[in-house]
């Protein structure tokens, strides 16, 4: 069965209601924070659970049959439920997206809301909520922030455009993030969503990402390709189609910029 427009726009609409129910609560929840350790490098907040229920209940109250891959399932596995209709539609949440800058109370974060049709995401939603700002994706439709239309930047590589850089870097990679941090005014914004989201608005010509799971990426790889940019895994072959029912949380990483550069910080990077 395929979808229809009217579909995907309704499927939008109700995700940027989650989004922003979700990071309204984020912002409350900062002030009674409580968090532990996930594994050895990530931490988990109450307010991340929270949020993440009160996200996936607003959904289902319009798509009670369709699948949900997000972050928070308890003793530190994912949440998977897969759909209850012939519909291969997953909606793949990251209720906080910097999650460790939410615990140490500095108010760079975002709600990323994906929602991937036969492998593919079709709908891309990326709330900040410090700003308030929205941004916006769905197929047949432009990219958008707060309902204004958002493209990649022209700028070129120089030492006034900005390039995000993960926390967490390769030691092959040791070399050629120099060479960013010579050429660019590099940032670390501590969240994988916030930066693809300013590749597609065009706020920084290109970002790397290393170990991001498939919640952190959906959104806002789907933003910045329909905002004209370029996404490429470090490792070859393509992000999408992904198969959601099999995810398990295999990490991706991966290069986004605004096209115009791309091709010289693939060289960079060697890929």
């Amino acid at each position: 069965m395929e979808l229809e427009h009217s579909d995907i726009r309704n499927m939008l609409e109700v995700a940027i209601v989650a989004a922003r129910l979700g990071g309204q609560r984020a912002m409350e929840e900062i002030r009674y924070l409580k968090s532990t350790l996930k594994g050895d490098e990530e931490m988990v907040s109450n307010a991340d659970v929270l949020c993440q229920k009160l996200i996936i209940e607003r959904i289902k109250e319009n798509y009670p049959d369709h699948g949900f891959l997000a972050e928070e399932g308890g003793d530190k596995a994912l949440l998977k439920q897969p759909p209850r209709s012939e519909q291969d539609i997953w909606w793949v949440i990251d209720p906080i997206d910097g999650t460790n800058n939410y615990c140490h109370g500095l108010l760079c974060f975002g709600v990323s809301i994906a929602v991937v049709y036969q492998g593919r995401p079709i709908v891309g939603v990326i709330f900040d909520p410090a700003t308030e700002r929205m941004y916006t994706a769905a197929t047949e439709m432009e990219a958008q922030c707060d309902g204004s239309r958002i493209t990649v930047s022209d700028e070129k590589i120089s030492r006034l455009a900005s390039f995000g850089l993960d926390s967490h870097l390769r030691p092959e990679q040791i070399e050629p993030v120099q060479e960013v941090v010579r050429r660019t005014r590099f940032r670390n914004l501590g969240t994988t969503a916030l930066h693809l989201a300013y590749v597609a608005k065009g706020s920084m010509v290109g970002m790397l990402s290393n170990d991001a799971k498939l919640w952190d990426l959906a959104a806002g790889v789907f933003l910045v390709t329909t905002a004209g940019g370029r996404v490429e895994p470090l490792d070859g072959g393509e992000l999408f189609p992904v198969d959601c029912a099999a995810y398990e949380g295999r990490p991706y990483s991966f290069l986004a910029t605004n096209g115009k550069t791309h091709d010289e910080f693939s060289k960079m990077f060697r890929l």
